[in-house]
């Protein structure tokens, strides 16, 4: 976009809190949580990335603004233990897992992170409690 010569913004946000809950209830599932070895998140709220984008929309356009992510940093395993509390579910022994690869590097490294850029507000622990708290939609008909 940059080279085109029109004009564009480009919002880049860490990790959203829905995509990291479906991740951990998956692990949650095995008896034993084989948590990748130095992955950490900010995880952040879709409505606040959705609010800031309709900001930049309304807004001329500025490029690449800054990343958006959460409060908080957690631990992979911090993730998975703050979902099974707020499910009420048996805590699980973790044993840590070796991920190889590039990506797993930037991982290890942090690339996924945007240190002192924490736009959202609303942390894991709210996540979760509004989540298990909400309704449940069972218009499709699964369980």
């Amino acid at each position: 976009m940059a080279g085109s010569g029109l004009p564009w913004t480009t919002l880049r946000a860490t990790q959203f809190h829905d995509v990291l809950l479906t991740v951990a209830a998956q692990m949650a599932k095995l008896p034993v949580l084989l948590v990748p070895v130095g992955f950490r998140f900010p995880p952040v709220d879709t409505g606040e990335v959705a609010a800031r984008l309709v900001e930049l929309a309304l807004g001329t356009p500025a490029g690449l603004v800054p990343d958006m992510a959460g409060p908080r940093v957690y631990e992979m395993a911090a993730l998975v233990r703050g979902n099974l509390r707020a499910n009420r579910r048996r805590q699980r022994p973790s044993m840590p897992l070796w991920m190889p690869g590039k990506a797993a590097s930037a991982f290890r490294a942090g690339a996924n992170l945007a240190p002192d850029r924490a736009g959202g507000r609303l942390a894991w622990e709210e996540f979760l409690t509004a989540r298990m708290s909400a309704p449940r939609d069972n218009s499709s008909g699964l369980p």
